[in-house]
């Protein structure tokens, strides 16, 4: 079977350019987990390399299947220069790695919590995970596997989360699209939930 990881590396390259920095971190028990560091203006954007390494299993099945099952990478979004986003690397990383350690399915709408700030300072210790598609296409790979699909990370502060269980993702979306809410804002505050 291919090593699918340079597909993913070059179709991040195609839709982001060339990476200026990257970061390797490694969990005992899982696979190696990159973080590229990609600029574009004043928007840095980090996108996980490696958990696509393995299809995501459920975590009730007996045996992983080698071959079935979604693959993902996730690709955060901030304004540069705010705050020192840098060190989201490693959350990200430990993000990443939740299919492999915990035996999480990562999907759309779902919320990833990594019980820390996601870098010093930051008012967000979670993210909510964004439909793929818009900032880098699936990458289709040869049957019988699965797409690698590029979620969007959207940060979250703790009452936005909370909120989110109880009213859904897409009532969390709505709620920051009607206050014009700039989620690429390292240090921006919570949105109004009354």
């Amino acid at each position: 079977m291919a090593d699918v990881l340079p597909l993913v590396e070059a179709r991040l390259r195609s839709a982001l350019g060339e990476p200026d920095a990257r970061a390797a971190v490694t969990f005992l028990g899982t696979d190696r987990i990159e973080v590229l560091r990609f600029h574009e203006g004043d928007i840095v954007r980090y996108a996980s390399l490696g958990m696509s390494a393995q299809p995501m299993t459920d975590p009730t099945a007996v045996i992983a299947d080698p071959v079935a099952g979604p693959r993902a990478e996730l690709v955060l979004s901030v304004r540069g220069g705010v705050a020192d986003t840098d060190k989201v690397l490693r959350p990200l990383a430990v993000l990443a790695a939740s299919p492999q350690v915990e035996g999480l399915v990562v999907a759309p709408g779902a919320s990833l919590d990594v019980g820390e700030p996601l870098w010093p300072g930051a008012p967000f210790t979670s993210v909510l995970v964004a439909e793929p598609g818009g900032l880098v296409e699936d990458l289709e790979l040869d049957a019988p596997l699965e797409p690698v699909r590029f979620l969007p990370l959207l940060p979250m502060t703790p009452n936005e989360a909370a909120w989110k269980r109880v009213h859904g993702a897409q009532a969390l979306q709505e709620r920051w699209l009607n206050h014009g809410t700039d989620l690429r804002d390292p240090s921006r505050k919570s949105v109004p939930l009354d």
